[in-house]
């Protein structure tokens, strides 16, 4: 009976947390508004449809926590998403299962979540999670974007606290500095919020919400993980006024994203937390690494991206 209790009072005191952390992201968002110009602020998402969109998913169920309600809206509009799992998520410590075993789960759990995105474009690269080089990886991504020839790509960055994470940006930067066409990167926050100052672009999920919670659920032994993605996706609608759950990225030029990510993770700075599987601290993680996001911000030129944009867009006509 105590037990049962203990559990009672931690399910409501999380639930109350969770909301009390809702409540200071609306009051910050609603303030940032009302201080900031019209049209400074991020802009909505959006595509203008037959667009090839590749998403880099380090690990499975990256690709649904980070972006899929986009790419569920990416489908409706008549654009072509492929999706790609870099590691095949064996070292989870979920279920008990042997590294083989999970590794195996976390591939069926891929394939139904792509079947309930209705994605039939994806790509198992099965690299054995924590025991991969990024230049057994590079050569790969190159091939592949050659094969979709993206017009959009979603991928991880270094604003992130996991290794593997990092080594992915890292790889596919480096495949982009040998590929001559020059896509959008969207830049998805995976457990690591962007935060206002590096947040550009804001995709509202309502209306594909349900859709994408199937797909999620795909990855049934990743429960922990997605919990975290969910309130994260909360945050982020109640921060820029928006209704259910929305998806925060960083749009930028493949040049920019290069620059970023050219050097080895190793230098990169460690100062960045996720949110936890409960939310009592989930304030943090948005505070953790603030100085760091700042000077990411300031390093940002948004008149030379659009000029970049301008005379690098790729179109079907190039390629």
């Amino acid at each position: 009976m105590a037990h049962r209790a203990l559990r009672w009072l931690k399910r409501r005191t999380a639930a109350a947390a969770e909301q009390g952390w809702w409540l200071l992201f609306w009051l910050a968002g609603a303030l940032r508004r009302r201080l900031t110009a019209a049209g400074a602020g991020p802009q909505p998402w959006s595509t203008p449809g037959g667009q090839r969109v590749l998403v880099v998913a380090p690990h499975p169920d990256d690709e649904v926590c980070g972006c899929g309600g986009a790419l569920l809206r990416h489908l409706a509009a008549g654009d072509a998403v492929t999706l790609v799992y870099v590691t095949d998520g064996r070292r989870s410590r979920a279920l008990g299962l042997t590294a083989e075993a999970m590794a195996a789960r976390r591939q069926q759990e891929a394939a139904a979540c792509a079947a309930v995105l209705g994605v039939s474009a994806w790509l198992w690269l099965g690299l054995p999670e924590w025991d991969w080089t990024v230049e057994a990886l590079t050569p790969r991504l190159l091939a592949l974007l050659d094969q979709v020839k993206p017009d959009v790509i979603y991928a991880p960055s270094r604003v992130d606290f996991h290794p593997e994470h990092w080594k992915t940006a890292h790889a596919l930067a480096l495949a982009l500095a040998q590929w001559p066409w020059h896509p959008r990167l969207r830049v998805v926050a995976l457990q690591v919020p962007l935060g206002a100052s590096l947040t550009n672009v804001v995709s509202s999920t309502r209306a594909v919400q349900a859709q994408q919670q199937a797909a999620i659920a795909a990855h049934a032994s990743q429960v922990y993980s997605t919990a975290r993605t969910q309130r994260m996706r909360r945050y982020t609608a109640a921060a820029y006024g928006l209704p259910g759950e929305a998806e925060a990225f960083w749009e930028m030029s493949a040049a920019r994203y290069q620059q970023l990510h050219a050097s080895a993770p190793a230098a990169w700075p460690a100062v960045f937390r996720s949110l936890r599987y409960l939310p009592w601290t989930d304030g943090l993680a948005y505070l953790s690494g603030w100085r760091a996001r700042q000077a990411l911000s300031r390093e940002h030129d948004p008149r030379g991206e659009q000029r970049h944009r301008q005379e690098n867009e790729v179109t079907r006509d190039d390629i």
